[in-house]
């Protein structure tokens, strides 16, 4: 379970804003929280190695082995390499997914439709061995190299059936928002999609191309047409005989820019004209600050993060006291992790 990008947020500025020390923008924390969650993701791995070498509990929570692989469990994942037969002389090789951060084991399928682990060799390793028929690598004993983000695979044979176990990259913390009439910042809570429609009031307004007239005023749910995708939902309020404010109640899916879509005459009251909208880069979450996205580490984190999310707190808005008792927090708290 993730920990809440908004909780975490508000706690922050509460910390922040009870002795008025200043105040952090969303754009600001957004930046900050992906910083910390990079470094906390990044340190599991030092965490892990370092409870290897010493003594542990023999007690179910308490055992810091498990409770650092159960972190970095989140992060692991599974997918297949694609075979790129690029043109000789190059060496054919295979791509990883798009969101590998750090490679785990390469498996084979294509014996019977067994699993065949491959062995990873160096550079040297890899070429010298192929030089002779009993050490050259086989379909029972594959090898690889990894290289520049790709997988060199021996013998040539194999050109598919090539899977990876590996850590994904974290996605980045969004505090998704919209701004209010009086410019205070909104909490959007829709799961962020690169390319999901804006959800919420007045999201398409803007990107009307036809002007309504002869509309009766009220609130209306229109049925319309065209557009690439499936499933949104409008509503419109029409305010005056010539003017509508539109909401995305359901993004829906499938949509792109440039799409046209037109509620149909009579839908907004009586002798309603048809009104057509014409969507822009703006309506998407992609190229807005609509949609959030929670912070993905474990739970147990929440506390962790929250102050060293503090210390970069402290050096924006420049008050030295909140980074030296961040720093001590944080320095308190690694000490007993590793005591």
């Amino acid at each position: 379970m993730a920990i809440n990008v908004n909780e975490v947020y508000k706690t922050a500025l509460l910390i922040l804003n009870k002795e008025q020390r200043g105040y952090v923008t969303p754009n600001e924390f957004n930046k900050i929280a992906t910083q910390v969650q990079l470094q906390m993701f990044e340190n599991y791995a030092e965490e892990l190695n370092q409870q290897l070498r010493v003594p542990q509990a023999d007690s179910d929570y308490s055992d810091r082995i498990m409770n650092t692989d159960e972190k970095l469990s989140i992060f692991k994942s599974f997918g297949d390499a694609t075979y790129d037969n690029v043109v000789t002389p190059t060496t054919p090789y295979y791509t990883l997914p798009s969101d590998l951060y750090r490679l785990g084991t390469v498996v084979y399928t294509g014996l019977n439709n067994s699993e065949v682990e491959l062995q990873r060799l160096q550079r040297h390793d890899f070429y010298n061995i192929q030089k002779s028929l009993l050490t050259a690598s086989t379909k029972y004993f594959p090898t690889y190299l990894y290289e520049n983000e790709r997988i060199y695979v021996k013998p040539d044979s194999i050109n598919s059936g090539v899977s990876v176990n590996y850590l994904r990259k974290p996605k980045d913390p969004r505090w998704g928002y919209s701004v209010g009439t009086l410019g205070q910042y909104i909490y959007d809570p829709t799961v962020y999609g690169e390319a999901l429609l804006n959800t919420g009031t007045n999201t398409l307004t803007s990107s009307i191309t036809t002007g309504l007239t002869v509309g009766t005023i009220g609130t209306y749910t229109p049925s319309y047409t065209g557009g690439s995708g499936t499933g949104l939902v409008i509503s419109a309020t029409v305010t005056t005989a010539t003017n509508v404010t539109l909401s995305v109640t359901t993004a829906g899916t499938g949509y792109v820019v440039g799409d046209v879509i037109e509620i149909t005459a009579g839908q907004l009251g009586g002798g309603s004209t048809a009104v057509q909208i014409t969507l822009q880069a703006s309506d998407f979450n992609n190229s807005s600050t609509y949609g959030s996205t929670d912070i993905e580490l474990h739970v147990s984190e929440r506390v962790d993060f929250i102050i060293k999310l503090l210390f970069y707190f402290g050096v924006v808005i420049r008050d030295p006291q909140i980074i030296q008792v961040a720093m001590q927090e944080a320095r308190a708290e690694e000490i007993n992790e590793k005591s």
